[in-house]
């Protein structure tokens, strides 16, 4: 099974690993897509207006421009741990022992806007950039990722992939059609048995989820797989049997 996630907006500063090694990233293939992000946001941030209105800063967020200048050279911390906010806090990885660690490195990715998908403890900087963001020189960052990261995620040939991505996310890189794959969406009961979509608890439930993968470390090798692994850990799913998409009832 591979797991993949979204970033987050928040981010721990600092770190304590060695700078950015593009070549240490999961799915080496998109090195020349991470090189080109990579130099067109440390160019961007010579100049700090232009820079603040393509990331879409306010005056308090203005050193977050310095922060992209920094991104060949600033401290690393693994990826896993750089992301804070609602589904992190719930994943809480760095309260995770080593195995359940060690599970994370091999079964997920976390789909960032500046390198693409890299493994949960691949070697991050700060930085500012979201998925919509498009940098002076390059092409839309739909056009820039999507086809690069659909053709990197089939070269990995996970026999499963369970997409936890935001739609923004999706969008810059598609699961392949060549893989089995299963996107979830967190849905609470309504009235009349009819049931009605979360937003804020929608990330913490995911988050929730991919902690109790990693202790558990199930093997999980198909969407069939997944469904009897939930339901024997007593979470429900609602969708038709071959659905891409099914509600994690919560």
């Amino acid at each position: 099974m591979l797991i993949l996630l979204p970033p987050s907006e928040t981010k721990q500063p600092g770190g304590s690993g060695k700078p950015l090694d593009l070549d240490a990233l999961a799915l080496p293939s998109l090195r020349p897509q991470r090189e080109e992000v990579l130099s067109a946001l440390i160019a961007l941030s010579e100049n700090p207006d232009e820079a603040a209105r393509v990331l879409g800063l306010g005056p308090r967020q203005r050193d977050e421009v310095a922060v992209n200048a920094a991104l060949r050279s600033a401290p690393t911390t693994p990826a896993i741990d750089r992301y804070t906010g609602v589904l992190f806090d719930a994943l809480d990885a760095p309260t995770l022992d080593a195995a359940a660690r060690r599970w994370l490195k091999a079964h997920v990715l976390i789909h960032s806007a500046p390198f693409g998908p890299v493994g949960a403890l691949d070697p991050l900087p700060n930085y500012r950039l979201g998925a919509a963001a498009r940098l002076p020189g390059l092409a839309s960052p739909k056009r820039h990722w999507a086809a690069a990261v659909t053709d990197a995620l089939a070269a990995s040939a996970p026999p499963f992939i369970l997409d936890l991505r935001s739609r923004a996310y999706v969008a810059l890189g598609p699961a392949p059609g060549t893989v089995p794959a299963l996107s979830l969406r967190v849905v609470t009961d309504a009235e009349g048995g009819a049931v009605r979509a979360l937003n804020h608890f929608n990330k913490h439930a995911k988050g929730e989820l991919v902690r109790r993968l990693a202790i558990e470390r199930p093997r999980v090798r198909s969407v069939a797989g997944f469904r009897q692994w939930a339901d024997d850990a007593g979470l429900r799913l609602i969708g038709d049997a071959g659905s891409a998409e099914l509600d994690l009832v919560v």
